[in-house]
């Protein structure tokens, strides 16, 4: 069993010192710019998605009352406080209008339809995507190359790790309630696996990148290169390790079957991060 963790983050943005960010060390890094707006897109609008989760688990108030006063408010400060990073090291990025354009596409894909035909399913799906932001803020505290954003990405990963707890000790419990088999399990971690590159990091890197590109489109040779070079720095630190203990936790496999099964996963979680 999970040991219960607190509710909500224990740091505040007022915690983060941008008057001592080091610009002359990242203010160059265009692709880093792309990388946490999107960031810090997909991360505030996780209200959204709670309001979605919040009707999907209906009538069971211990899981609300976590995503509303816990899981929310963490990922919202989360897109706030890389949002405030983004705007004190390239004032000039239109922040407000790149994320309305995110929204004016990503929101249409936050739909209850969207979720896992059962609630277990569901936190198994959402294991899966707590391990994507634990892994991928693990990578960016590895390469960034300023102290604030190593900081500011050290909390964001520990926070996800601490949601991935939560999620987890849900998903037991509904286990034990509608008792799926390993085979579904598997099935739903696989689905959202594949989901979240398309749904996520792409969408969110494109709208950023269009901002200071606004003549180019999602195909243009430029984006796509601008694509994989983020992958790459990405997929460089990537704690895969990390990543598939987390993914086959939900299916509490007997060691013979991890062993098997761990290979096949770890490509899959490689696909993850962007290509």
């Amino acid at each position: 069993m999970i040991e219960t963790s607190p509710t909500a983050s224990s740091w505040g943005l007022a915690e983060i010192p941008y008057g001592t960010i080091m610009h002359d060390s990242i203010r160059h890094r265009d692709d880093l710019l792309y990388l946490l707006a999107a960031s810090s897109f997909v991360e505030i609008l996780s209200d959204l998605t709670t309001q979605n989760l919040i009707q999907f688990f209906d009538g069971d108030e211990e899981v609300g009352r976590w995503l509303s006063t816990g899981w929310e408010r963490d990922e919202v400060r989360h897109g706030q406080a890389l949002r405030d990073y983004v705007r004190a090291v390239w004032p000039e990025f239109d922040w407000d209008a790149a994320y309305r354009n995110f929204f004016a596409e990503y929101s249409k894909l936050c739909t209850v339809e969207e979720m896992a035909p059962t609630r277990c399913l569901e936190m198994a799906a959402r294991c899966v995507v707590e391990m994507g932001t634990a892994g991928y803020y693990h990578a960016l505290e590895q390469f960034a190359p300023e102290p604030v954003l190593r900081d500011l990405a050290g909390r964001i990963k520990n926070d996800e790790v601490r949601h991935y707890k939560h999620f987890y000790r849900y998903f037991l419990k509904y286990r034990v309630l509608e008792g799926p088999g390993r085979r579904r399990i598997l099935a739903a971690l696989v689905r959202r696996l594949g989901a979240l590159r398309s749904e996520d990091a792409e969408i969110a890197i494109w709208h950023a990148y269009q901002s200071a590109h606004p003549t180019l489109h999602k195909e243009s040779p430029e984006f796509r290169t601008q694509l994989a070079a983020i992958s790459a720095m990405v997929r460089a630190q990537f704690p895969a390790g990390m990543a598939i203990k987390m993914l086959l936790k939900p299916l509490y496999l007997p060691p013979v079957l991890r062993g098997l099964v761990s290979a096949p996963l770890a490509l899959l979680t490689q696909r993850w991060v962007l290509r």
